[in-house]
């Protein structure tokens, strides 16, 4: 099996390079056939996604939408850029570790794993926390 492929589409204001670096070296680690799209949107992108898919008139980080038609890709992630710019500073941590959190969790939802329950926040956690541990994007305490 190899590394899997992720396409990133950039369709902010911020044209910053090395974003799609960070996440291919994200998910270099993950053995995958299947392909995922990236796509970092704005925030009135990302409230229209939100309002228009779940019905939730507000802006959020991320969101994954899982594709059940074609036997190639995993699926879609949308990430608000400028949330996660946000999230970074009021969690001390680089912008790198935030976008590639929020790529992994949109990750994690696209094969199945979610936060409903404890138990399943527990599960989804220590996904995250793997995966990340392997990208050297371990979270730093303030």
């Amino acid at each position: 099996m190899t590394s899997m492929k992720i396409n990133v589409h950039n369709y902010t204001q911020n044209k910053d390079t090395k974003i799609k670096k960070v996440l291919k070296n994200c998910f270099d680690p993950i053995e995958e056939k299947k392909e995922m799209q990236i796509i970092l949107v704005t925030e009135e992108e990302i409230r229209r996604l939100n309002d228009f898919f779940r019905k939730i008139d507000k802006i959020t980080d991320v969101l994954s939408f899982p594709d059940e038609e074609d036997d190639e890709s995993l699926g879609d992630i949308f990430i608000c850029l400028k949330r996660a710019e946000e999230q970074a500073i009021s969690n001390g941590h680089s912008f790198e570790r935030e976008i590639s959190f929020l790529a992994v969790h949109g990750y994690l939802h696209l094969i199945g794993y979610d936060h409903q329950s404890v138990e399943e926040e527990k599960d989804m956690i220590k996904m995250q926390k793997e995966i990340l541990g392997k990208a050297n994007l371990e979270r730093t305490k303030k």
